[in-house]
């Protein structure tokens, strides 16, 4: 991901910046129970990155994927994200030691700094998962980053409950939103090359672990914003410094993983779910802002938060399928009897 933050300002001469798929990683811990061998959900991260890049190649497919209904998308999402969001609450009754602190940090700092109310319950969160685990949880190998591959299995139903959701969300929730947020500050880059870097990205990052890579939104605003530079010819500066950021960061990824091994799984959950309130807040009111389809949205919500699974097949896709049904239902016209 560093590579490509570096490599395609440097051709494009365009602040175009690359993340981690938000809405991908909630829906990897949504659909955690989808399957137990982590080489399917490789599988899965490869044909999603597949997928990008054919949306790169044939224009037409990655129209049809952001022309899927506002309500169904945004409500899928936001079913995706309810589970994590609720995470805070059992890890207070779990783990109150860590989490407390961790949950009164953060709500105080949404109040007085909201920009530091995440980092601020990480850190606190960091304290205490190194207080339990002790420093014999952070020397020697335990702390070394190195890259392991990953042998991929290409499981059918993984595919469908994982790969194709992760798609939809990467581009309709990254990928769109990506593009929009340049062309607010007067950049409009030639789509083919974002996503070809986007999916070979995300094929290369997957065979290591590594899930969706796509075009960044939040932090697009960011660089190709006046702070970055006054000249927006010179802005794409800023997202060349983030590629080498994410290196340097990169290389200190051994003390992270460190961290959440020797972690209470529901603590990591928390403080995701504390970090993504924001993002379960605004696709909820996307979901239910247009009345006509707010039945489609809730009958979406519910069956993607569920968790169940249907032949072997995740909630996100049934979601999908649930909510496409319903507002075709609900918005199909009756048949007008011809006068006699």
């Amino acid at each position: 991901m560093g590579v490509v933050c570096i490599v395609l300002p440097l051709w494009l001469r365009v602040p175009v910046s690359f993340a981690w798929s938000t809405p991908g990683a909630a829906l990897l811990v949504a659909a955690a129970g989808t399957t137990g061998d982590f080489g399917a959900a490789i599988g899965a991260f490869l044909v999603c990155g597949a997928l990008i890049v054919v949306c790169a190649l044939w224009p037409a497919l990655g129209r049809a994927i952001t022309r899927i209904p506002k309500p169904i998308a945004s409500a899928m999402l936001a079913g995706i994200l309810f589970p994590i969001c609720l995470a805070p609450v059992t890890a207070a009754i779990e783990q109150p030691w860590v989490a407390v602190p961790m949950i009164l940090v953060w709500l105080l700092l949404v109040r007085l700094a909201p920009r530091w109310a995440v980092p601020a319950a990480m850190l606190v969160a960091a304290i205490g998962i190194g207080v339990i685990a002790g420093p014999s949880a952070f020397t020697g190998d335990a702390i070394v980053p190195r890259l392991e591959f990953v042998a991929p299995v290409f499981d059918p139903f993984v595919i469908v409950s994982l790969g194709v959701p992760l798609f939809i969300v990467t581009m309709a929730g990254q990928n769109v939103p990506g593009f929009a947020v340049l062309s607010t500050f007067g950049y409009s880059p030639a789509p083919r090359p974002v996503l070809l870097a986007s999916g070979a990205a995300t094929v290369g990052g997957a065979l290591f672990g590594g899930h969706a890579v796509n075009l960044a939104a939040i932090t697009a605003a960011i660089m190709a914003s006046p702070e970055a530079n006054p000249d927006p010819a010179k802005r794409w500066v800023a997202t060349l410094t983030s590629g080498v950021g994410y290196i340097v960061l990169g290389l200190g990824a051994g003390v992270a993983t460190a961290l959440v091994t020797a972690s209470p799984p529901i603590i990591i959950t928390a403080v995701a779910g504390l970090a993504l309130l924001g993002a379960l807040t605004t696709s909820i009111g996307a979901a239910l802002d247009d009345a006509r389809h707010r039945l489609t949205a809730i009958a979406t919500f519910l069956v993607t938060a569920s968790g169940v699974a249907v032949a072997g097949i995740g909630s996100a896709f049934w979601g999908l399928v649930v909510g496409g049904i319903v507002m075709l239902w609900t918005t199909r016209r009756p048949r007008t009897e011809p006068d006699a």
